[in-house]
Formats: C-alpha cells, structure tokens, sequence
C-alpha cells in the first residue's frame, strides 16, 4: 500500500479534479441540538422498491438515511467517510483499501463486514440485477472492478484495472446507490425481499404505507464518525425520533401543508413561492443547484434521425427564456452537461444554436419536413416538467413544428425513459457532482442501453479520456471538446440546472442545503 504522503498527494489531485465551487450554504442559526419528535417530510411520489435497483430522486433520498456508501459527497463536493473511516490508495493507483467504521451494525443487531461489502457488490454487478450503474464499474466506460478481496472482517479492497480519477466520486454516486446492506434482506434464493430495509444508517425503516407515507425510527445503536457531518459524508447523528417522508404529490397542497404545520420541511420550493413562504413565517435556505433540467430527444426515431430535425429544434426553443420562466429569474439557461456551479465552468459551454425561428422554419423546410407529429411526453407530477413542456410546445408551434403533448403519469414516463420510448421527453438528471458523471449518464450504445440520449463514439472516447486524467485543465479541455460535439450532434436540448431551494418550518433547527440537493434528516432537531 501507498505512503501517507503519497496518499495525500494522489487524494489531493483527485480533489483538485473533482472538487466543484465551493457553494456558501446557509443554515440556521445553530442552538444546542435535542432529540425527540416527529420531523415530517414532503416527497411528491412514492419511493419506487428498497432494493437500490428500481429507483428514482425519491427513492434515493429516502434510502440514503437508511444506509450508508463506503465514502459520500461533502457539503464542498469533495468525497469523505461515510461507512468507512478511512481509506488508503495504492502506489500504481490501482487498489483502493478501505476500513470500516468502527461500531458499524446492521439494523437487526448484525455487525457489518467487509464480506457484507462484498456480497453487496457482487449482487450489484450481476447482469441479471440489471443495475443501472454496472457500465460504470464493468469496463465498458473505462473502470473496472477486477477483483474486492477481504483480508479481514474490518477491511475491504478494490482492486482495478487501471487508476481511475472517479473510483471515489462513482462510489459515492447518490443515483447508484451503492450502499452496504445486510445479505439477510435477500430470501434464501438469492431475490431481495420486497419492502425489506436492513441498512447500517441512522434511521431504520418502520412503515411504508404505499402511496401515503414511510416512516423511519432513529436507530439508537448507530455510532457515528467523529468527522464533523457535511452533506452525506462524516457523522450522521440523529436527533428526532421518527422521520416521515409524506407524500403529496400536488405542489400547492404540499405548500398549504407546511403553511398550517402538517409538514416540516419542503424541499424543491418554486422559486417564484419564495417571498409568500418568507412572508408566512417559514425559513427558506438556497443554493445553486446540479440538477439539469432537459428536453430528451429519440434519436432513433425516424424524424429525429434527421440532424437537421434536431438543430432545428434548438434553433426554436429559447432556452433563456424557459429558464426565467420557470426559476423566476433565479437562473438563466445552460445548454451543457457542466453546470455553471461547477469549477470547471465558463461561458464557453453556453454556447448552443441560437434562438432563430426563422432558421428552424428554414432548415425544416431543407430536411422535407411535412408537418409530421413531434410528441412531447411529459407529466404533471413534477410541475417543472410540464411548463418546461408546454413553452417548448409554444415555440415549436411558432417555428413550424407540429408538436403535441403526451401528458403520461409520472411512473409511465419514467418507465418510458428506461425503455427508450419516446420522440421528446421533458425530463430532469438529478445531481451529478463532476462533469464526468454528468456525461457519463447521457452518452452510451443505445442499443444496449436505451437510457442513453448521445450515441458518438468519439465524444464517448472524450468522456473516457475525461474518467482517466486527473488534471483539471485537460479535464476542462475535453469537456469542452464534447460540449462542440453536442452542438453539432443536437442529441439533447439542456435547458437549466435547477436552484436549491427547500422551506422549512421555523420550529426546525439545523437543517442546511446543499447543491445536489438530497434532503438529510441526521443532524435536524424540532425547538419544541
């Protein structure tokens, strides 16, 4: 294994990679915590299982306060200790041993191994799990995963095929959800058992009532790091008793919840409620936010196919004007896979295919456009989705498009997105916190994988390029090579990152944002 000091050294560049913009995150003037009550939680859908396979934003949040990744993002966005308490990196940058927290158990009394490590992982890169991020660990974007062996019960070693500047960043990627759970949640044939949730986190889950509520009891045997908590990573001291994740799937009835002190917190306020949460006595806490708002297109369909189809549609949606509408002016418009909190931004990835309707009517007319239909699938579960797809139905209709909305449930347009059915989807990536990562889940073999939006070799090769070097100019080089390539490929219309902007009730003390905008429960008491 390496020395400390090259240890420190080889860490240092990889946070020198990945490291966004320090964001300055507000939280509430702090008072002496104490434990007790209920905190309520509002999340505007159901978790979708408990597994970590089947997920989505929801899902992520409720299950990351249940169990626990081997490293997780701090508030900066660097990566830190989470179910391990350290870790060391070997010289030729290959092997990554872990050791895990000391205290560590699983919910029903079990102490965690690094064998319970392992059998997570194995089941994860099983195929026939159909884990969404087994391309990130299989080889076929770069990092592989050769072996994890475990020389004893408190250490756990990766072994890969070649240094990787995101092996730490991808571990503690929220939507993989690569968390340590107890083997026992899987029956005796190897399947995970439905609704079952033995995690090591500081919550345990207590009752899921589907489409109503889930309910987590603090976990009083959880011993947490002495790392000061930030973001995911470091101490996860709970202080309430219970946590409920309510789900209420209309926005202005989640905010009359808050307002009359039905719930306590509201993550993902609209930015134009501000001033009326403010005036009602509620705390709001913001932040600059990863999560990109986009307008998917199918490539593979028979009209999209067409590249000039495609730059026609970016020369008739104004993405400016789409962002003001719908963050209140709060952010402007980001056509990019790199954020414009991220440090790796400048203006050169605003570039895009300007705002033109007169040349989208002209190259329609070049591409023998006939006036068929483009569908815009969207939902009215996530009321960003919808706006964001009737303005664009505007302006395609005003540059000669006849474009229609396919106003689906939300749970049928995500399923529609895994399967790769659709013309124009309105959709949203939830936080990724490098570029890299960004990329990594647009581009693939859409033959292999219908969630990829960009099928190019070369800006895949760029991508590859982007996972392997660790300097941070060459990183922002080739990040700017597959902005170019996404301007003249049009696979994908980026609109805006979405701001962090979550209210809460007075009553809730020590509750903070951050960009990626997971809502974190540890660490949150009620003043009475």
């Amino acid at each position: 294994m390496g020395t400390g000091l090259v240890m420190g050294r080889r860490l240092v560049g990889v946070v020198a990679a990945i490291a966004m913009m320090a964001c300055a995150l507000p939280a509430m003037a702090q008072e002496q915590p104490k434990t007790g009550g209920t905190l309520k939680v509002r999340i505007n859908a159901d978790i979708r299982a408990t597994d970590g396979i089947n997920r989505d934003a929801n899902t992520d949040t409720v299950l990351h306060q249940i169990f626990e990744t081997l490293v997780a993002y701090r508030a900066d966005l660097t990566t830190g200790p989470a179910l391990a308490e350290s870790w060391k990196i070997s010289d030729d940058g290959k092997t990554y041993t872990f050791t895990l927290r000391d205290g560590a158990v699983f919910h029903n009394g079990d102490a965690v191994t690094s064998a319970d490590v392992k059998w997570n992982w194995t089941r994860r890169l099983d195929p026939a799990n159909q884990w969404l991020c087994i391309p990130l660990f299989n080889g076929s974007q770069g990092l592989k995963i050769e072996a994890i062996d475990t020389p004893d019960t408190r250490t756990v070693a990766f072994k890969l095929n070649a240094p990787n500047a995101l092996f730490l960043a991808q571990l503690a990627n929220v939507q993989c959800d690569s968390w340590v759970a107890s083997p026992k949640n899987a029956g005796a044939d190897g399947k995970w058992i439905a609704d079952s949730a033995i995690g090591s986190g500081p919550f345990k889950l207590k009752e899921w009532v589907k489409g109503q509520y889930i309910d987590l009891q603090r976990f009083d045997a959880y011993k947490p790091l002495k790392e000061a908590s930030s973001a995911l990573a470091g101490s996860r001291q709970a202080y309430v008793d219970d946590v409920r994740f309510m789900v209420i799937p209309d926005t202005a009835a989640a905010e009359t919840a808050l307002f009359a002190g039905e719930i306590d917190v509201l993550p993902g306020l609209e930015s134009a409620r501000v001033e009326e949460a403010k005036s009602r006595g509620m705390t709001v806490l913001s932040t600059p936010g990863l999560s990109w708002t986009a307008i998917l297109l199918q490539t593979k369909d028979p009209l999209l196919s067409n590249a000039r189809i495609r730059e026609a549609l970016a020369h008739a949606v104004d993405i400016n004007q789409i962002a003001a509408a719908r963050t209140n002016g709060v952010a402007t418009g980001d056509p990019s896979a790199v954020a414009q909190a991220s440090s790796f931004f400048d203006n050169d990835f605003l570039k895009w295919p300007e705002y033109d309707p007169a040349k989208a009517k002209a190259l329609l007319d070049e591409a023998g456009y006939k006036g068929e239909p483009i569908k815009i699938q969207t939902n009215t579960r996530y009321q960003g989705m919808y706006e964001n797809a009737v303005l664009m139905q505007a302006m395609l209709t005003a540059a000669g498009f006849n474009a229609q909305l396919e106003v689906l449930d939300w749970a049928a347009q995500l399923d529609n997105y895994l399967a790769g059915k659709f013309q124009v989807q309105s959709f949203g990536y939830s936080a990724r916190l490098d570029p890299s990562l960004m990329y990594g889940v647009i581009l693939g073999d859409k033959a292999t994988d219908p969630t990829a939006q960009w099928d190019n070799k070369e800006a895949f090769e760029l991508y590859m390029k982007s996972m392997g070097t660790t300097d941070p100019e060459q990183r922002k080089t080739l990040f700017k090579q597959l902005h170019a390539l996404m301007i003249k490929d049009v696979p994908i219309l980026g609109l805006y990152y979405e701001p962090s902007i979550d209210a809460v009730s007075p009553k809730v003390k020590g509750y903070t944002v951050w960009p990626a905008e997971n809502t974190r429960t540890w660490g949150v008491w009620k003043s009475e």
